[in-house]
């Protein structure tokens, strides 16, 4: 096969756009930066990336938008530091089939909720060219919202299809957007005329047969998770989205579950065997930059916020009757733990359960235990260095026994105390809390096929957010938008969250 010929950029069809870096270019953003609709430009540039593949358009230019609103990722990107890059933002779509197909306008969306942003989307026949110029003078000129348009290059003369970029400003006087073309390579940054570039984004995208649009991105007032948030990058999403629209619906109807027991039987059973993968705890704790052991300040305080909002799952109604559930039908590892859990947890499970075991004196009966809790911690052991412990809380019936087991660990390779997340306490949730979780989020809207008007009043007031604690209140109304974002991306479809008020 032969090379394909290489390129040095295009020459920007000129008109209908204007060169940034023109006369008339500058002459543009000097009048606009006078009118203040060029307030996040600044922002925007100090942070300001090329796409490092062709079809990278949208991740480009949503690690721009991520990095210019200073939204943690929460996670490493290189070495120590914290940092939006287009490899990090995988966790809706496999970066191989964006690599070769690109990224679809739902699921950009979706990928900026999952990144920590606050999205408000809006296809072309969702909104008016009115509208649209509404939204960008008002992130124009604020530092705290930025707008992505994803547009066809054909109405500005440019080669190419379908593409995504950050607008950087606004000219009021000449209506004309600046547009921060991430393919830096191809295009500069610049100006265009807003009805073109309206015109631009009221196009149908072959892929899915649906309008282009923009989408507005800015930061949450406070820290949209603590504990729990949702993950996308295997397929669990897309069988537990068949859950929420088709499954829980056609168990509804069923007539003969007269009681919440019985109801959520039916529900757990019929859960997907993955649907553990699709609600992740976050659990990596940041330690301090500077190179030392223990954690910053406000990672302890996180942590503390952390097993609080755990503690607040395990006191609901539900969760005690998720755990009976599970308790009296299986045994404590596989009622605790599913078989693709962490292995650290199913190890910790079954370590406490033989010692409690142990300390009655009957060690026949470690069957008979449910680890209700566990968590790793480090200790040193005079002259044989840190040694990983693991404690929990075995039930067996009405009785709890406390337990502290010293790991047999023949190397220090596969000890917990030598990874990265050592050192410190580290709880992990159980099966029972992903669980009564999942039903908490699910929209009120899911369980109004419940036929039976009492048993719906009765499950109805075990799953109502009012009875929350504020915490985990806001824990689950976040899962509850991302629950909705994961369903809209099944359907290809997008639209703004669900009213925080359910």
């Amino acid at each position: 096969m032969a090379a394909m010929a290489s390129l040095y950029r295009r020459v920007l069809p000129s008109p209908p756009a204007v060169e940034f870096a023109s006369e008339e270019g500058k002459r543009l953003f000097s009048e606009a930066l006078e009118s203040g609709t060029l307030q996040g430009f600044f922002n925007l540039i100090s942070v300001f990336q090329t796409q490092s593949e062709p079809a990278f358009c949208g991740l480009a230019s949503l690690s721009v938008v991520l990095n210019a609103l200073a939204i943690d990722p929460g996670r490493q990107w290189k070495g120590p530091w914290r940092w939006f890059d287009e490899s990090m933002l995988d966790c809706c779509e496999p970066l191989d089939k964006v690599k070769a197909e690109g990224i679809t306008f739902a699921k950009l969306a979706c990928l900026a909720h999952c990144a920590g942003a606050n999205v408000r989307s809006f296809r072309a026949d969702q909104s008016t060219i009115h509208d649209f110029r509404h939204h960008l003078v008002r992130s124009a000129s604020s530092q705290d919202c930025h707008l992505i348009a994803s547009y066809h290059r054909k109405p500005f003369k440019q080669t190419g299809t379908g593409h995504f970029s950050p607008i950087g400003g606004y000219h009021a006087g000449q209506d004309m957007a600046l547009i921060l073309d991430v393919a830096r390579f191809k295009y500069p940054p610049h100006w265009v005329p807003l009805p073109l570039l309206w015109e631009a984004m009221n196009t149908t995208d072959d892929a899915t047969g649906l309008l282009r649009g923009f989408m507005l991105i800015s930061r949450h007032t406070a820290a949209p998770s603590l504990l729990y948030t949702v993950s996308c990058r295997d397929e669990s999403w897309k069988s537990m989205a068949k859950y929420c629209m088709e499954d829980v619906p056609d168990l509804l109807k069923d007539e003969s579950v007269d009681n919440v027991p019985a109801l959520l039987s039916r529900l757990v059973k019929s859960l997907p065997a993955n649907a553990g993968n699709l609600i992740k705890w976050v659990i990596e704790v940041r330690r301090q930059e500077e190179g030392g052991s223990g954690l910053s300040k406000e990672e302890e305080e996180r942590l503390i916020l952390k097993e609080m909002i755990l503690q607040q799952v395990r006191d609901t109604e539900l969760f005690r009757l998720v755990h009976e559930l599970q308790f009296t039908k299986q045994p404590c590892c596989s009622c605790s733990y599913s078989s693709d859990d962490d292995s650290f947890t199913r190890i910790a499970a079954s370590v406490c359960c033989q010692g409690a075991a142990l300390l009655t004196g009957n060690l026949s009966s470690k069957d008979g235990f449910c680890c209700r809790e566990t968590c790793f911690k480090c200790v040193q052991v005079d002259g044989d260095g840190p040694k990983t412990v693991v404690t929990g809380t075995a039930v067996s019936g009405v009785n709890e026994q406390s337990v502290d087991m010293l790991l047999p660990i023949s190397t220090l390779e596969t000890s917990v105390c030598n990874s990265n997340s050592s050192n410190e306490v580290v709880k992990y949730p159980s099966r029972t809390d992903i669980l009564t979780v999942l039903l908490l989020a699910l929209h009120p809207s899911t369980w109004v096929g419940i036929k039976d008007e009492r048993l719906k009043a009765e499950f109805q007031s075990l799953i109502s957010t009012d009875i929350l604690h504020d915490d985990l209140k806001r824990e689950i109304l976040h899962l509850r938008r991302q629950l909705h974002y994961v369903r809209s991306c099944k359907e290809e479809e997008y639209g703004d969250p669900v009213p925080q008020s359910h």
